[in-house]
């Protein structure tokens, strides 16, 4: 189990902890709801801080992962690129061979 997955778990027993706390708690109905309202707002807030950190590190890591892929693609290219002339040097030193006079 990773850390984060151990911290949300830590957070979402948190919340239901002091929703449960507060449902029992001797304040007025009012008070409670509005207790309520304002840590679900919160956690609200924590989650769409916590989806735009998340998305950010996607955005960094798929970024990363395309420019890692363009250097491998390239040096891909420069190795055919070098192989296909190694094979016509080949060609042309062996043709050149061929056509040389022989010696008697």
């Amino acid at each position: 189990m990773g850390d984060d997955s151990k911290f949300s778990y830590f957070f979402l027993g948190l919340g239901l902890g002091v929703a449960v706390g507060l449902l029992v708690a001797p304040k007025s109905g009012a008070e409670t709801r509005e207790l309520l309202l304002n840590k679900a707002d919160e956690g609200k807030d924590y989650l769409r801080r916590r989806g735009d950190d998340l998305r950010g590190s996607a955005t960094d890591f798929i970024d990363r992962g395309k420019s890692a892929i363009n250097r491998q693609k390239d040096q891909l290219s420069a190795a055919v690129e070098a192989g296909k002339q190694a094979y016509r040097e080949a060609i042309s030193k062996s043709q050149s061979d061929d056509t040389a006079p022989q010696g008697v």
